[in-house]
């Protein structure tokens, strides 16, 4: 049961008082209290303590002080990875519950828990010794029969068994439920004093914590409040001059301005560990992107938090301060992903472990995945599995027995918690010892973790701190280190605004070529750019919001378009849409925009507009809390006296964001990054396209990539013991795939065979190879196959012939230098040649890519098209054919809830192009995977950019793969 389920129910039967002890975790402790609060019943926390399925003891926390002892307990054997002992430790402020199995003597807070279904094992007995000792144990973890039969599912699901194969102990016992009113009462008459020793035990509990959201957060930096509000001044002023000079009044009014807002609201803590984070980092060397909400902030700028200036985008204050605000504004802090665990280890280090710690989420089950894990269970076999998950069979799924039965488990199931995980990147540094408020747990990540999410947090009074990463500032760190050692030129890539005026960096924006770049490589960016003729930051920073669903499902993607191409045609909703959203032609485009017309059109206040925000930025779980906002808005309109037709539309318009938009800080700083990786794209192609294959690339697979880089002027080579490292490297232009992209290489030869060679010099043979390497058969092997021994001048048969005569018998690896070097005995063997479509086949399997020959040139046929991409806007409402290398595919839904698709392809020259593929066509003629596409279809044409719809579509066959082995 959800826990607003379990208190109803409890509500529902009379019950004045109820113990929430979930196994071997606190999540929903706080909840419980809450939700209990509100209906009336006395609500006491706990843990249920178990190892390998068997109860141990349950704790019942007598206070706050209790629940963290309970807390602090679990977490120490989490967190050191220890199991739990058989007794319990001396616990000053809970109780201990013991089953009534248990035998050892107990303690003055322990007791014995009896069921009833075991109260005949007290027939006969003295009971003198233990009679204050006993206690009533009914559990209840099901509401009823229907519910039993799912817990019996979910356990199943969580044992990975099928049902059939659940024993009694992994489940719980079909009483375990809420028993009708009086029941109790009357199981237990014979032993009425056990459930008056049970009232007593649970009346001596009060959970004396503070009622509604307080601030748990650490309060103060320096230890004084006021200490604080001075440091914070101190540091905003120095960053005024480095920003702005000496004599900008305009900025020093907004600081002042800001300075106030910020010690009213108690934010100054806030700010200054941020500033701390920032300050670490940069110590370290350590490139960062600060956004978020806090980017509307002149202090944040001072701060160097942020690089957007908040004068020169007119960024709306509000969006980012409020007096009606309750929690500090977002700062999502990025870093490259290779230096984020540093910084979070810092904040463990700086600010005590006690009271920090990582955000978890909760992950639920969705969609297909919960009819699969319910076949599973069920025992059925995977192809019938597959076939419940067909779209293409929906229809005569519904008429299967079987299927109708996972139908109706799936409605009970969908959306419950499946399993708890790590937040992307939440920190939460607190007052107190977090441990009054959860349990931690020690995922993979090696850092404590709290047990509930970020929603759960801030209904707590917890704000987190944002520390993430991503692989956009790991291009741009690798790529200016890549330049100044491959071309000894320093770049400093915090220059900014000079990029912004680079008239070739803006053509290269205008062109859409922007592979590798963050936020605007994806296909749908890079169509939306060229459709805008976007060459200019302002514009870009409005094509980074403009792309989220809220604007472009609303239709406003569209009007903005249409309006930036003519401008002096935007017919504004309302003389309030012109004056408030004159920069963006009358749309909608970021949250503050939503914001202000809330406010300025409709009449409404600042916490109506700080609720609009939370839900706008996807703060709840649902659009429950925005939808709210609907009757006040239309009450609020109409006594300003706007048209019941301009309110609806506006609400239309308002209502479409919820989830969905960007603040337009937030979008100016990914802009910044964009322009970053846009400089080093158009002036270092070749280094930038190696720092983006070495940072898990981005929306592409690698082999686009590499297309990239030769279009560069690139020579890319295959792996080679000799030349590779275990990533990309580049000299000249000259470049060597690394190591690590060879599938079924071991981690241990990816590091030791270039590491080796640097060590003790280049390798001479194949069996110098496998001499100072140890590498064994299977290995060698695999290295030949992808071409990495070609330096040895033998073909692939030889080398695979050589290996298997030198492995016959096991050779030791030495790492020291022969005196005397022995080679081992040449046999004269037949000519042995490797094709070019074999060496093709080898990479296609070890790469994923071919890169001896093109995709093109794998065909079977010769037909190339009709047409080429950069010739398609002169065929505009003509039927083409046109031959396509696989890039990606978007599956989306229509608003009948049917699939499409968008695809994007190469054309043998290399260029980019689109194509749509609407529901009457999808059925008939899907994608197949990677390859080339025969594709015909219409040209069709949106604000200039030319796209195919298509009509067929068939993937071509490639040449047989020849036996080589």
């Amino acid at each position: 049961m959800s826990i607003p389920t379990l208190v109803e129910e409890a509500v529902a039967r009379g019950i004045t008082q109820m113990v929430l002890t979930d196994i071997n975790n606190s999540t929903g402790v706080m909840e419980f209290m809450r939700e209990c609060d509100q209906k009336g019943i006395k609500p006491i926390g706990g843990i249920e303590f178990r190892r390998d399925k068997q109860l141990l003891y349950i704790g019942i926390a007598q206070n706050k002080e209790g629940m963290r002892e309970l807390n602090e307990f679990l977490s120490e054997h989490n967190l050191e990875k220890r199991p739990l002992p058989d007794s319990a430790p001396i616990f000053h402020n809970a109780f201990i519950i013991y089953p009534y199995s248990y035998t050892a003597a107990l303690k003055g807070n322990e007791y014995l828990g009896i069921r009833f279904d075991e109260l005949n094992k007290l027939y006969g007995c003295d009971l003198a010794a233990i009679k204050d000792k006993l206690v009533a144990l009914q559990p209840v973890v099901v509401l009823d029969k229907v519910g039993y039969r799912l817990h019996e599912y979910l356990r199943s699901i969580d044992l990975n068994m099928v049902l059939t194969m659940i024993k009694p102990e992994d489940k719980c016992k079909p009483t375990d439920m809420f028993l009708p009113p009086g029941q109790m009462e009357a199981k237990f008459s014979r032993y009425a004093f056990i459930l008056d020793n049970t009232r007593n035990l649970m009346n001596r509990c009060v959970m004396d914590f503070p009622k509604g959201r307080i601030n748990l957060n650490r309060r103060t930096f320096t230890g004084s409040r006021e200490n604080d509000r001075e440091l914070l001044e101190k540091l905003a002023m120095k960053g005024l001059e480095y920003r702005y000079g000496k004599s900008n009044k305009v900025a020093l009014k907004k600081v002042k301005h800001e300075l106030k807002v910020i010690d009213e609201l108690d934010f100054c803590a806030y700010f200054l560990i941020t500033w701390d984070i920032i300050r670490y980092s940069s110590s370290q060397g350590y490139y960062h992107v600060g956004r978020g909400s806090g980017a509307n902030s002149i202090v944040a700028y001072c701060l160097k938090i942020t690089d957007v200036d908040p004068i020169e985008l007119n960024l709306y204050f509000e969006r980012f301060l409020n007096a009606q605000r309750t929690s500090p504004p977002d700062f999502d802090i990025d870093y490259s992903w290779d230096e984020r665990e540093d910084v979070q280890d810092y904040l463990f280090k700086r600010y005590d472990k006690h009271h920090t710690a990582l955000l978890g989420t909760m992950s639920t089950f969705k969609d297909r995945s919960i009819i699969r894990e319910i076949g599973k269970v069920m025992g059925l076999p995977k192809t019938e599995i597959d076939s419940f998950t067909d779209p293409r069979q929906e229809e005569a799924n519904r008429k299967n027995p079987t299927f109708k039965k996972i139908a109706a488990i799936y409605e009970l199931m969908a959306d419950m918690p499946n399993q708890r995980s790590i937040h992307a990147g939440g920190v939460l540094i607190t007052e107190e010892p977090i441990t009054y408020y959860t349990a931690l747990d020690l995922p993979p990540k090696g850092m404590p973790t709290v047990q509930w999410d970020m929603y759960e947090a801030e209904k707590i009074g917890f704000d987190k701190y944002d520390i993430l990463s991503q692989r956009g500032i790991g291009h741009i760190k690798m790529a200016v280190k890549l330049v100044e050692e491959n071309q000894q030129r320093k770049i400093d890539i915090h220059q900014v605004k000079v990029f912004m005026k680079d008239a070739k960096v803006n053509a290269q924006l205008k062109s859409g070529n922007t592979i590798g770049c963050f936020y605007i490589e994806s296909p749908a960016m890079r169509q939306l750019i060229r459709k805008l003729n976007c060459d200019n930051y302002l514009t870009l920073v409005a094509a980074s919001s403009i792309i989220r669903p809220g604007v472009a499902s609303s239709g406003m993607m569209g009007e903005y378009i249409k309006y930036h191409h003519a401008p002096d045609s935007v017919k504004y909703l309302h003389p309030v849409m012109e004056e408030q959203l004159r920069e963006t032609y009358g749309v909608m485009v970021y949250q503050e925009d939503v914001i202000k017309i809330c406010i300025h059109f409709a009449g409404m206040d600042g916490t109506d507009a700080d609720i609009l925000r939370r839900g706008m930025s996807g703060k709840y779980r649902s659009k429950k809390e925005f939808d709210r906002l609907v009757e006040r808005f239309f009450e609020e309109a109409k006594k300003l006296g706007r048209p019941d037709d301009i309110v609806a539309e506006v609400w239309r318009q308002v209502s479409s964001f919820a989830g969905y938009s960007f603040s337009k800080a937030h979008s100016a700083s990914f802009a910044v990054e964009s322009y970053q990786s846009l400089f080093l794209k158009t002036y270092y192609p070749r280094e930038f396209m190696v720092a983006v294959l070495n940072n898990y690339g981005g929306f592409y697979t690698r082999s686009l990539y590499i297309h990239e880089l030769r279009k560069a002027g690139a020579i890319v080579h295959l792996p080679c013991v000799n030349n590779s490292d275990s990533i990309v490297n580049i000299n000249g232009v000259d470049v060597y795939l690394g190591f690590v992209g060879v599938h079924g290489l071991n981690d241990i030869f990816i590091n030791l065979i270039p590491e080796e060679r640097r060590e003790n010099g280049l390798y001479r043979s194949l069996e110098d190879l496998i001499k100072r390497t140890g590498i064994g058969l299977e290995q060698a092997i695999i290295l030949i196959r992808v071409g990495a021994l070609r330096f040895t001048g033998k073909s692939k048969k030889e080398l695979l012939w050589d290996v298997h005569l030198l492995l016959g018998a096991k050779m030791k690896a030495s790492n020291e230098v022969e005196l005397f070097a022995v080679e081992a005995k040449s046999y004269s063997l037949p000519v042995l040649v490797n094709t070019q479509l074999e060496n093709a086949y080898h990479e296609l399997e070890l790469l994923g890519f071919p890169l001896s020959m093109s995709n093109f040139d794998l065909l079977q046929t010769d037909y190339r098209g009709e047409i080429g991409a950069d010739d398609l806007i002169n065929h505009l409402g003509q039927l083409v054919k046109m031959v396509g290398l696989y890039v990606c595919e978007k599956t989306v839904r229509t608003k009948t809830g049917k699939l499409m698709w968008f695809g994007s392809f190469l054309d043998e020259e290399g260029n980019f192009f689109d194509t749509v593929h609407f529901p009457n066509t999808t059925k008939t003629y899907p994608f197949h995977g990677a390859g080339c596409y025969l594709i015909y279809g219409k040209v069709v044409e949106e604000f200039g950019f030319a796209s195919i719809e298509v009509i067929k579509f068939a993937k071509l066959q490639i040449l047989t793969n020849p036996v080589i082995d």
